[in-house]
C-alpha cells in the first residue's frame, strides 16, 4: 500500500515583522530613558511656572495679558532649552547603540534599511506625541488663565507649524548620528548644521519661510490670522527637508560599516 506524504505548508515570513520589533522597542525605551524624562519635566515646569506666574499678576495687579502672546513667547523659550534635548534623543536612536547594531542587522534578521526607519520612526512618533500633550495642556491653560484670544484653528495651525520644525530636527537628527561615529561626534555636526541653517535662512527674502520668522508669527496664528499659502509653503519646505534626510539616511546607513 503506497503511504502518501504531505508536503508540509511553505512558512511565510513577514517582513514587517523585524521592522515592527524594533520599533515597539524603540518606543518603549526612549519613553523611559532619562533624556526623555528630563525634557518632559522641563517642559512641565517651565510652562507651569509660566502660566501660574502671569495668572496671579492678573489676580493680584489686574495685568491682564494675552494668551496668544505668552504661548507663542513660552514656544520660543522652551524651545530653545528643549531643543538640546531632543536632539540627543534623535541623535543617539541609532548613534547611541554603535556597539549592538551589527548584532541586531546580521544577527537577527532585519535589514539595514528596516531598522533604520525603526528607529526614525520610534523617535519621531514618541517626539510627536509627547510635543501635542504638552501643546494642547499649555494652550489650554492659557486660554483659560490669561485673556483668551486663541483660536481652534489657529492652535491648530501653530501646533503643526512647530511639529513640522521638530520633524525636521528629528530626522536629520537620527541620520546624522547614523552616520557619524559616535553620538558626540554627531550632536556636534548637529549643532553646526542647525546654526548654519538658521544663519543661512535668515538670509532669505521675506517670502521665503524661516524657522524665526515662524517662531515670530506664531503668535498670530494662534489668534487665526495667518495665510493658507504661508502655512503651505512652511509645511512644505519641512517635507523636502525631511526627507531628504530620511533618503540621505537610507542610502549612507545601507553603505555604511556596521
Amino acid at each position: 500500500m503506497d503511504v502518501t506524504t504531505l508536503a508540509a505548508p511553505p512558512v511565510r515570513f513577514n517582513r514587517l515583522l523585524p521592522y515592527w520589533a524594533v520599533l515597539q522597542t524603540d518606543f518603549r525605551q526612549t519613553a523611559q530613558s532619562w533624556v526623555y524624562r528630563l525634557w518632559v519635566i522641563l517642559t512641565v515646569v517651565g510652562a507651569g511656572g509660566s502660566v501660574a506666574y502671569r495668572a496671579g499678576n492678573y489676580q493680584q495687579a489686574g495685568i491682564v495679558e494675552s494668551a496668544s502672546e505668552r504661548a507663542s513667547d513660552l514656544a520660543r523659550g522652551l524651545g530653545a532649552a528643549g531643543l538640546a534635548l531632543v536632539a540627543l534623543l534623535a541623535v543617539s536612536a541609532v548613534g547611541g547603540e554603535r556597539a549592538t547594531v551589527a548584532d541586531a542587522v546580521l544577527s537577527r534578521g532585519i535589514s539595514r534599511r528596516s531598522y533604520f526607519l525603526a528607529k526614525w520612526h520610534a523617535r519621531l512618533a514618541v517626539v510627536l506625541l509627547t510635543f501635542a500633550g504638552l501643546a494642547a495642556a499649555v494652550l489650554v491653560a492659557n486660554q483659560w488663565l490669561l485673556k483668551a484670544d486663541l483660536t481652534l484653528s489657529g492652535a491648530a495651525v501653530g501646533c503643526l507649524l512647530v511639529a513640522a520644525g521638530l520633524t525636521v530636527v528629528v530626522t536629520w537628527g537620527v541620520t546624522i548620528g547614523a552616520l557619524a561615529n559616535g553620538t558626540v561626534l554627531g550632536i556636534t555636526i548637529f549643532w553646526l548644521l542647525i546654526y548654519g541653517g538658521l544663519l543661512a535662512t535668515s538670509f532669505l527674502p521675506e517670502s521665503y519661510p524661516s524657522p524665526q520668522r515662524v517662531l515670530d508669527g506664531l503668535r498670530l496664528v494662534l489668534k487665526g490670522q495667518y495665510s493658507r499659502d504661508g502655512v503651505t509653503d512652511v509645511l512644505a519646505a519641512a517635507a523636502v527637508l525631511s526627507g531628504a534626510a530620511a533618503v540621505v539616511g537610507l542610502v549612507g546607513f545601507g553603505r555604511k560599516d556596521v
